[in-house]
């Protein structure tokens, strides 16, 4: 386990304190907690599992990855994929920013806060190992803790609308966010589906 340096938990209760204001519960073991939080929390849990020599950079990216995200709607934006894409493109600079600001705050260098950012941003991704290796995580906790609903959500597709869906996560997933994706322990129908998609 790669040492971490005196700074970086209070750089993570930051990130915590910042998201516990998310308006939005979810229901984990029966308790409604604010929805950023148990993200949070599931990506900082994952992580060790993929990369238990991850980076201090990598490991404030991971739990940075969708801070305050509630507050960037997704509605304000266009229907569609170029709205989609605006959207998902301000969420990024909203999450460096807030990022960037918590780092500085306790003492982190100019170009420490430039590479958790670019991390976060999952800029040159699949050419920048730690770019890569978020991507693998954020698409792997996706799978474990959030597919299952998307598929509730969506009864109106068929299989092969789903498949398709999912393979525009999995492209973005090197051998070993592939490795951990299938060795989670998952619904037969869920297995299924990431066979299709990754045919």
């Amino acid at each position: 386990m790669t040492p971490l340096s005196p700074r970086f938990q209070a750089a993570i209760d930051d990130i915590d304190a910042a998201n516990a204001r998310d308006p939005r519960q979810d229901s984990v073991d029966g308790m409604l907690r604010p929805r950023e939080v148990v993200y949070s929390e599931r990506m900082s849990e994952c992580l060790p599992q993929l990369y238990p020599e991850a980076s201090e950079a990598l490991r404030i990216a991971a739990r940075a990855q969708h801070i305050c995200r509630w507050q960037i709607p997704r509605q304000k934006y266009p229907l569609g994929r170029e709205g989609y894409n605006a959207w998902r493109s301000a969420c990024r600079d909203h999450h460096g920013a807030l990022t960037s600001a918590i780092m500085r705050r306790h003492g982190y260098a100019e170009n420490e806060i430039a590479q958790v950012v670019k991390i976060i941003r999952k800029e040159q991704l699949k050419r920048d190992p730690e770019s890569q290796a978020l991507e693998n995580v954020v698409a792997v906790v996706f799978v474990q803790h959030y597919l299952d609903a998307f598929v509730a959500d969506h009864k109106d597709y068929d299989d092969a609308k789903l498949a398709d869906i999912l393979k525009k996560t999995l492209r973005k997933m090197d051998s070993t966010g592939h490795a951990a994706a299938l060795g989670l322990n998952l619904p037969e129908p869920t297995v299924r589906l990431i066979g299709m998609a990754l045919k």
